[in-house]
């Protein structure tokens, strides 16, 4: 799946989710589709849950590689525990990020806790430009964020910089993250770089965004060029996550849990992975088989 980088700048695009489900949760997948494969160095956008479970029969994700990407996770209800194959074990939980910098090779599993019974979260990849793609990998938890209030709605800086706040995840490329949740409807008028394309998720409730509705799962793709935006979100409790970023300058490869610059570093990742070379290492502590590769698209050869 390749990506465009050369994004327009046009009138809002509304782009509906697809259902899907990981390790046993559902989840609604934005981004990539055919309407909208990037936001800035944002290629991967899942809406996990809100969904409700009994102890023990939460979400589940076996041991699976990566390459050319930076996992972030946003928790906002439950708590899920991460292990890697650099023998990191860190629980998440609500308020928290969670950042893995997959570079040249790294394998990790997630699954929530015995007795969680609940998981709400965004997940999303953050691609790594050609000079960093195979950088070491690594592991960063973020328990603290910069919080502020405006109008009755509470910001909380993801990532990147914003309002004189820098959020602490090391990034590659200039992007920004902010969570936006008001519990009794808020409306403000948002500054935004004209230099960086911006999207809008719905998570909770309902987004009026320059006099557009938005529904929970429906993503607001801005473009560029713009200077601000007018934001509401409805009373009776809304949230929603808004990403920017410069546009990628160059063109991203996305096959299963693997980003590239070319087809062959993405069938050597699936080759290294199949046959159990060391670059991905080991994840211990988990009970269960690795995941499996789908076949590569025909052409896709060391």
């Amino acid at each position: 799946m390749s990506t465009p980088n050369t994004p327009p700048t046009s009138p809002i695009l509304r782009i509906t989710s697809r259902t899907a489900e990981v390790g046993g949760i559902p989840i609604h997948r934005l981004m990539p589709s055919r309407q909208r494969r990037m936001i800035g160095a944002w290629c991967f956008l899942d809406h996990a849950g809100p969904s409700t479970f009994e102890p023990g029969a939460g979400m589940r994700v076996g041991p699976h590689p990566h390459i050319g990407l930076q996992t972030f996770t946003w928790m906002i209800k439950g708590e899920v525990l991460h292990r890697d194959s650099l023998g990191n074990k860190q629980i998440i939980r609500p308020g928290q990020v969670n950042l893995m910098t997959a570079g040249h090779g790294i394998a990790h599993t997630e699954e929530s806790l015995a007795q969680e019974d609940t998981l709400h979260a965004t997940q999303l990849w953050i691609a790594l430009p050609p000079p960093d793609s195979h950088c070491a990998p690594a592991f960063d938890h973020h328990p603290e964020l910069p919080l502020w209030s405006l109008n009755g709605c509470q910001l909380t800086l993801l990532a990147g910089s914003y309002n004189g706040y820098t959020a602490p995840p090391k990034l590659y490329s200039p992007l920004v993250g902010i969570d936006l949740n008001s519990t009794a409807g808020s409306a403000m008028t948002l500054p935004l770089d004209s230099e960086f394309e911006y999207g809008v998720l719905t998570l909770e409730g309902q987004t009026i965004i320059n006099g557009q509705a938005f529904a929970v799962d429906e993503l607001a793709y801005l473009g560029l060029g713009l200077h601000e935006i007018n934001l509401e979100l409805a009373p009776g409790g809304s949230r929603a996550i808004l990403l920017g970023g410069l546009p990628f300058s160059s063109d991203v490869l996305i096959w299963w849990n693997f980003v590239g610059h070319n087809k062959t570093d993405i069938a050597r990742a699936q080759h290294d992975w199949e046959t159990g070379s060391e670059r991905f290492g080991t994840v211990h502590g988990y009970d269960g088989p690795p995941l499996t590769a789908p076949p590569l698209p025909p052409g896709w050869t060391i």
